[in-house]
């Protein structure tokens, strides 16, 4: 007797079996929005390949209720084994009679639950005629697809989706395709959807809710519509005309119109992420849609820019052309974030968007220098581990990279080499080999030698420079904020500009070590008496300053000698460096430079938003190492910020440049921040006027976090009048971008007791759990020791409020990563020994990491310093 075969073999499988391969989905959705369920079917034309006992595709918290295969001879097979394995998130159907090679069609019943962790398909809630109702939606990135219906949920097996949904007939149901039929049947009505192009699962999206909305047509014909909550569908309007400007854009530039016959943009109120690219039908957060003069500042216009520019760009880079596995999810993200930020340069130049990504990428930077790092290029062996990868290597390094790439070999052949992989991938899967070899095809370079290194191995250099007479030595290391010596190392695109951006040169860094004569480069800066980006910059051959890496192209660090450093200051006081290069001196230049006063008049957006940033680290900082510092470390800051502050004041000035406006805000957010009376009291006296008149000019957009901020620090449990006032200013507001700014200020206060109210409320139904992360940004340094405490003693109840999504990592990264000392590290280690969840498993390390770098800074800056010899130790460090 033939023996039958066994199930166990796909346990512990990271990747489905390749016998079964999807073609067609043909799937029906009925959600009960009353009962928070859903049920449906699900028919898969299949393609088998070889003889098989079994079919095995995805499924998570699904209950299957029937199941049958029939073949292309109409023969029907019926399994005498379903099994769901929880562990490996798989339907396991299994077959008396051996299925044979060739085309059938599976299908399978099934139902499950809306849940409320904001993935797969989920429950939302909104506000009807004053009455909270349900609504649904999905989210599938990256392995949540199986959460909906069965299904092979990995990006290679692309199919087409025919879907169908049966909802609440004064509902409106949106899906990838336009609605081809509606026919009613009494309060429920069923929605027939045009079949999808070829995509791959995690791109499937249905939206169920009540809705207004606005449309725009593209120059090529393709309808765009924003849907946003009822009543406001005028807050949609800025979004739509950026999408429709940038559908444009990406047509021309990718030489590839776009492939689908609409774009919906819809805004729900329950969103774990920014906003999901889905094909056809990209899913926002309400506040990365909506845009409302009076409401949203300066940052929010430009972030609203990004993010639909970011998703836009998604139609042709990740869904026309996916990622062949998670491994390359940085084709997605790093090429996404790279191009948003050129499209929103195309369409705002005046925004200097280039000059802000630089700052952006820092946090690329700051992750890859741990030894808890990974490549971008990493591997991927479990569905939950994927959440882990969508973090600043993938997007932030992953950006710089390719702008790294695009400066060494030029726009037109960048932009050329875009157009042909577009062609040649097109409804296809793609690994990162496949870019590279377009690119080498187009460039004549041999682009994979070059880039590897970069996207295999986790880091980045150090390029260490020294003067010497009339050579420059360049000696490349890798960056580890622990101190340590890594073994990395790159082939590295230099750019060099000695003093004038006139005088320069480019070329590649292959080895540890190289040498650069500037003889020629000197000779010819005798003739270049201007600048095309500074002032007369005519000088002595032995003041003439060098900048490596010039406008922060290159994803690396520069050390300079001594020598090279104090030019460099010369050079930021006579005003010779741009905004970009003075951002991307390190950090122990232009501490020194604060010192010298050279930035006190400082009014650049990015500059003084980065000093800003240093300010904040070396006041964390201090608060561990030197408490009794901390106070007049902070009126140093204070000082060297009033300049600035009183230019630009709390009034917006009519006309005036959209960077001033940003800068306003953080200016003025950092003096609330480190406690400047005469903020506080102006901030105080608006917040009454605004508590009086919520229409009252005298806080606007860009000043309320400023002013709330204020208002949290003067705030105590024996003066609770602030802390309620802003309580009863947010359950009262009904506006995402009224709310937003108070969640972000309400934790900020420097009473650890009403901190702990503050956390508390995240733990309630007050706010919604998408917007904990907004709360956990911004804990006051007082209170750091208790938001662990809290943590701690509600870790269960937030865990199992949060799911396997990414929000865990969220409490992880705000709350784990203030504290600074090895006892903590080692606490932290054990506390979690037991709670380790591959969604956060990295992440923790990474954090734990973080702690004890920290704590061995503390413990050796204790020892007493003058004040400028104190900064600028700090200052090396953060």
């Amino acid at each position: 007797m033939e023996k039958k075969p066994d199930i166990q073999q796909f346990k512990g499988q990271y990747r489905l079996p390749k016998f079964a391969i999807p073609k067609r989905y043909d799937l029906v959705l009925k959600p009960d929005l009353s009962a928070c369920t859903f049920s449906g079917s699900v028919q898969v034309d299949l393609s088998i390949s070889q003889v098989t006992h079994f079919l095995v595709l995805n499924a998570l918290d699904l209950e299957i209720h029937q199941a049958s295969f029939t073949n292309s001879q109409n023969k029907k097979y019926c399994p005498c084994d379903v099994v769901l394995e929880a562990d490996d998130e798989v339907l396991v159907l299994g077959f008396d009679e051996a299925l044979p090679t060739g085309d059938g069609i599976l299908w399978i019943s099934f139902s499950g639950v809306l849940n409320d962790h904001l993935d797969g398909f989920y429950r939302g809630t909104y506000v009807d005629g004053g009455v909270k109702k349900n609504m649904a939606a999905t989210q599938f990135e990256p392995a949540d697809a199986r959460r909906c219906f069965p299904c092979w949920d990995e990006p290679a097996l692309k199919a087409t989706f025919k879907v169908t949904v049966e909802v609440p007939s004064e509902l409106t149901a949106l899906s990838n395709m336009p609605a081809i039929q509606e026919t009613v049947n009494g309060h429920l009505k069923t929605v027939y959807f045009e079949e999808s192009s070829t995509m791959s699962t995690y791109l499937v999206a249905v939206v169920v809710g009540l809705f207004d909305h606005i449309e725009d047509t593209t120059a090529d014909g393709i309808k765009v519509r924003a849907y946003c909550p009822v009543g406001k569908a005028d807050q949609g309007k800025f979004a739509l005309d950026v999408a429709v400007k940038t559908l444009d854009m990406f047509t021309g530039y990718f030489s590839m119109p776009y492939p689908l016959p609409k774009l919906d943009m819809v805004a729900v109120p329950d969103f774990s992420g920014g906003a999901m690219e889905n094909y056809g039908l990209i899913i926002f957060r309400e506040i990365e849609l909506l845009y409302d003069e009076m409401h949203s500042g300066a940052y929010r216009k430009q972030r609203l820019t990004i993010v639909v520019s970011h998703e836009v760009a998604h139609q042709w880079f990740g869904n026309l052309v996916t990622m062949e596995w998670w491994t390359h999810l940085w084709l997605n993200e790093g090429f996404a974030t790279w191009i948003s930020n050129l499209a929103t340069d195309w369409l705002f130049p005046e925004w200097k968007i280039w000059t802000q990504f630089v700052q952006e990428t820092t946090g690329g930077l700051c992750l890859d220098a741990l030894e808890q790092s990974h490549p971008i290029e990493v591997e991927v062996h479990h569905a939950r581990s994927v959440l882990e990868i969508f973090d600043a290597i993938s997007y932030e390094k992953g950006s710089a990279v390719i702008r790294m790439l695009q400066s060494y070999l030029g726009d037109d052949v960048f932009q050329r080499s875009m157009g042909t992989y577009m062609r040649r991938y097109a409804g296809k899967n793609a690994r990162t080999e496949d870019l590279w070899s377009v690119l080498s095809e187009e460039s004549g370079i041999q682009v994979n030698s070059m880039m590897d290194a970069w996207t295999k191995q986790k880091g980045y250099p150090l390029i260490s420079v020294k003067s010497k007479d009339n050579t420059l030595e360049l000696e490349q290391s890798q960056f580890l904020s622990s101190g340590s010596f890594g073994d990395g190392q790159w082939i590295v695109p230099i750019s060099l500009c000695l003093g004038s951006y006139n005088t320069n040169k480019n070329f590649l860094l292959e080895g540890q070590v190289r040498t650069v004569d500037l003889s020629e480069l000197l000779d010819s800066s005798d003739s270049n008496s201007s600048s095309s980006k500074g002032n007369d910059q005519g000088k002595c051959k032995e003041h003439s300053w060098v900048k490596v890496n010039v406008e922060q192209t290159g994803f690396y660090r520069v050390k300079y000698d001594d020598k090279l450093a104090a030019q460099l200051r010369n050079a930021i006081e006579e005003n010779y460096l741009s905004e970009t290069d003075k951002f991307g001196l390190p950090t122990i230049i232009i501490i020194i430079a604060f010192l010298m006063d050279a930035y006190r008049k400082e009014f650049d957006y990015i500059v003084l938003s980065r000093l800003i940033d240093v300010c904040y680290d070396v006041a964390h900082i201090s608060s561990d190492a030197i408490p009794n510092s901390v106070n007049e470390l902070k009126q140093f800051f204070i000082n060297l910020l009033l300049f600035s502050a009183e230019k630009l004041g709390w009034e917006p000035v009519s006309g005036e440049r959209h960077l001033n406006a940003m800068l306003r805000k953080e200016v003025l957010m950092a003096l609330a921040t480190f406690g400047h009376s005469e903020t506080h009291k102006e901030a105080m006296r608006r917040f009454q006027a605004f508590l009086d008149d919520r229409n009252s000019p005298l806080l606007s957009a860009d000043t309320k976090r400023a002013a709330y901020i204020a208002v949290m620090r003067n705030t105590s449990s024996t003066n609770r009048t602030g802390y309620e006032s802003l309580l009863k200013v947010y359950r009262e507001s009904d506006g995402v971008q009224e709310k937003e700014p108070i969640l972000r200020s309400l934790a900020s206060c420097s009473d650890p007791s009403i901190v702990f109210e503050v956390l508390n409320l995240l733990l309630s139904d007050e706010i919604r759990d998408q917007d904990s992360l907004y709360v956990l940004s911004w804990i006051s340094s007082e209170a750091h020791e208790t938001a662990w405490s809290w943590l701690k003693e509600n870790w269960d109840l937030i865990s199992n409020k949060s799911g396997s999504g990414m929000q865990l990592s969220w409490y992880i990264k705000n709350i784990v990563s203030r504290l600074s000392t090895l006892e903590e590290a080692d606490e932290v280690e054990a506390f979690f020994a037991s709670r380790m969840k591959p969604t956060f498993a990295m992440t923790l390390k990474q954090n734990i990491e973080k702690i004890r770098i920290k704590a061995r800074w503390v413990e050796s800056i204790k020892q007493e310093q003058s004040l400028p010899e104190l900064i600028k130790d700090l200052a090396c460090r953060v």
